[in-house]
């Protein structure tokens, strides 16, 4: 006598997510792979020149002792890092899509 399996709810989730990404189960092409890393170099690129430049603004504003600008400072540089990532995130997911972005 076989004794059904029963699966766990984790596991019904996951397979249902599995089904429901579409992204999963699409095979990039090597121009769509090198187009994926040239974003990635480009968006690190724009990170470390906005990562030096608030760096200078917040050495700058710790040693004039404003602090309230120190703050505001670390706050625009979060929000600049998630736009630059979210910016990053998109386009990699055009390319994903087979959307071509280079000219």
């Amino acid at each position: 006598m076989v004794v059904p399996i029963m699966k766990s709810a984790y596991e019904l989730a996951m397979e249902r997510l599995k089904v429901s990404d579409p992204l999963e189960t699409v095979q990039l092409t090597d121009d769509q792979k090198e187009e994926l890393a040239d974003i990635d170099n480009k968006y690190k690129a724009k990170i470390a020149a906005q990562r030096i430049s608030f760096h200078q603004k917040i050495n700058q504003a710790q040693s004039g002792g404003d602090f309230s600008a120190v703050a505001t400072l670390r706050e625009e540089w979060s929000s600049a890092l998630k736009k630059l990532e979210s910016e990053r995130e998109s386009a990699k997911n055009l390319v994903r899509q087979g959307k071509q972005l280079r000219g």
